[in-house]
């Protein structure tokens, strides 16, 4: 999900063409056919359970100016915009919400014959606004050849057996609920009766059981030293605003996807921002090249394995949305801008207006990827991508978005994809609720799920 402080005001044009080259190297474009899109209403909400506490039934009541708390729901319009010298753009919606909201899809798990499990992460956006929103996973019944999304169920997490190794929001109570203030989920796996979730906070690998019960909190590690991240419990303010605040990982950059071996044996985490020095702040690169850390996991003896890939961002200022496998030496990650909208809604040049997209995305792709034991340490191989900013749509199997055959999907944030057979993905956005506003740009995003036949990107060599 994207956080509320701009992370990117870093234009493509500013990348210089030799990065840009290094990183693309052997990538060939592909293309990707629209045969299905589901759309979940940006204004879902699901009860709490019975057994949570009464403040749990409304949620977002501190995403207004300064956190500051509101109880009555709707009252604040919702404005969506990524920097101070945008237009405000309200998105339709207002805060607080009756109910728990059912958004920001970020982490995905086919189980077959069109099931997924879907996670909601964080809440609305940060560790400190989030201490009312639940975490959640979702099992969606995606229906692409009738056009309809139906959820199943949903599962929320919990810590009653007090596994989680530092102070929680509901520590009081008696089920010990999660909120968005413990964990940022972004990234789901499942294996055997257990659910495996990357979070951004530690950043961190969860375990629960299939009921969303805590097993186990693994820190991360990198070439055997710990990896923090500014909103790790460790890391606290210093009472001197001479002294630095150490950390590895930046704000909101810790794991955004997870992928599973086929095996079931192997998580590969995969960061979402460059490991930083805590000593300069400066980023890792690789030959002027910001690179992320794919880290590998061994499911059996619960442990980082020491092995690492490095991915290479296409330019830098990048991010990364989701990532999951195609074989035991493969996979698929969405790497994107930090804009939203399409062209097509631009603004005129040099105008600034709330009915237009002052900078439209320019960037939102998914990579195949190649790497193997042999390769570790090195960068991952991108093998060729398919441009999500030109689906073909032949057929107007498009349920919203759809002009002249194609599609695009200009969301700021997307951070689903799965292969499904070996010709077809479905890809997914995170709506950052209430905020973002990518497809119109005066109305809050829905989810939305398509489903590609992109069967040439998946044999690509």
């Amino acid at each position: 999900m994207r956080k509320l402080s701009l992370i990117g005001a870093i234009l493509l044009a500013g990348t210089s063409l030799a990065t840009m080259a290094m990183a693309e190297e052997q990538a060939k474009a592909y293309p990707a056919t629209l045969e299905g899109h589901v759309v979940l209403p940006a204004a879902t909400f699901v009860p709490p359970p019975a057994d949570a506490p009464a403040d749990l039934k409304v949620s977002a009541k501190f995403t207004g100016p300064d956190r500051v708390r509101n109880d009555k729901p709707g009252s604040v319009p919702a404005i969506g915009s990524l920097s101070a010298k945008e237009a405000p753009r309200p998105t339709g919606l207002a805060t607080p919400f009756n109910g728990q909201a059912v958004q920001g899809m970020s982490g995905i798990v086919h189980e077959g014959n069109g099931n997924f499990i879907v996670i909601t992460d964080n809440g609305f956006g940060s560790k400190a606004n989030s201490s009312d929103a639940m975490l959640m996973v979702h099992r969606f019944a995606m229906d692409f050849k009738g056009g309809t999304i139906e959820r199943k169920e949903t599962i929320f997490l919990s810590d009653p057996d007090r596994k989680v190794p530092f102070p929680i929001t509901l520590e009081g109570t008696e089920k010990r609920y999660l909120t968005g203030a413990d964990f940022d989920l972004e990234s789901v796996q499942k294996v055997g009766d257990s659910f495996w979730f990357g979070e951004e906070f530690g950043p961190f690998l969860v375990e629960t059981d299939l009921a969303g019960k805590v097993k186990g909190v693994h820190a991360t590690k990198v070439d055997g030293k710990l990896i923090r991240s500014p909103d790790h419990p460790s890391v606290t303010t210093p009472p001197n605003p001479a002294r630095k605040v150490a950390f590895e990982a930046g704000r909101s950059k810790g794991y955004e996807g997870m992928a599973l071996s086929p095996d079931g044996t192997r998580l590969y985490a995969l960061l979402e921002g460059p490991l930083l020095d805590p000593a300069t702040g400066e980023k890792e690169k690789v030959d002027g090249v910001e690179v992320l850390r794919i880290l590998e996991f061994d499911v059996q003896k619960k442990d980082w394995t020491g092995r690492s890939w490095k991915y290479p961002l296409a330019a830098a200022g990048n991010a990364i949305g989701d990532f999951n496998m195609v074989d035991a030496t493969s996979g698929l990650i969405i790497e994107r801008d930090d804009f939203e909208g399409g062209k097509a809604q631009a603004c005129a040049e040099g105008k600034v207006d709330a009915t237009c997209f002052d900078k439209p995305a320019q960037f939102k792709r998914v990579y195949k990827v190649e790497f193997t034991p042999e390769t570790a340490g090195q960068l991952a191989r991108k093998v060729g991508y398919i441009d999500l900013l030109a689906i073909k749509d032949p057929n107007g199997k498009a349920k919203q978005g759809g002009k002249d055959g194609m599609l695009d999907f200009p969301f700021l944030t997307i951070e689903d994809v799965v292969m499904v057979d070996p010709t077809h993905i479905v890809v997914g956005n995170d709506n950052n609720l209430p905020w973002s506003a990518g497809r119109s740009p005066q109305k809050a995003d829905d989810n939305e799920f398509v489903l590609l036949e992109v069967g040439e990107f998946l044999k690509a060599k």
